[in-house]
């Protein structure tokens, strides 16, 4: 399995969160339940996906991330797009026969390949979790 194969099934789960994010109200950003805002969701998926193309990847990133305004839905937006795209950038330059190899991670050892069916995982819980602060958050 490889980026050709992976790919489809990344922008189905990919392009699912960022249509729901980009058609969130942008006051919806400050709803929060517990210790977490739809605002400060976006924001992590968007690092968990940098952190993923370095460690899975080898794909560095040679400047900081710039922190988006948590109540700016077009800077979260602009965030998330471009973690996407980073790491797509990341997952293209992979050799195919890297794609099964194990690396070792703070998170443990994981090869590419399911590192990002962690991704999707990963994606699709933080997905639920903006749902379900839109339905039972409270505004900050």
């Amino acid at each position: 399995m490889t980026y050709t194969t992976v790919l489809p099934i990344w922008n189905a789960t990919r392009g699912r969160f960022q249509k729901t994010v980009e058609g969130l109200p942008e006051q919806d950003l400050k709803l929060q339940l517990g210790k977490s805002t739809i605002a400060s969701l976006i924001h992590h998926t968007a690092e968990v996906e940098y952190m993923f193309a370095e460690w899975f990847f080898c794909k560095s990133k040679s400047e900081e991330i710039a922190k988006p305004c948590f109540t700016n839905l077009a800077e979260l937006v602009d965030l998330l797009s471009a973690s996407n795209e980073y790491l797509l950038e990341a997952m293209i330059e992979l050799p195919d026969e890297d794609w099964h190899k194990s690396m070792e991670s703070p998170i443990g050892a994981s090869t590419p390949l399911e590192a990002v069916g962690r991704l999707m995982y990963h994606t699709g819980i933080h997905a639920g979790q903006i749902s379900l602060i839109q339905k039972n958050g409270q505004a900050k």
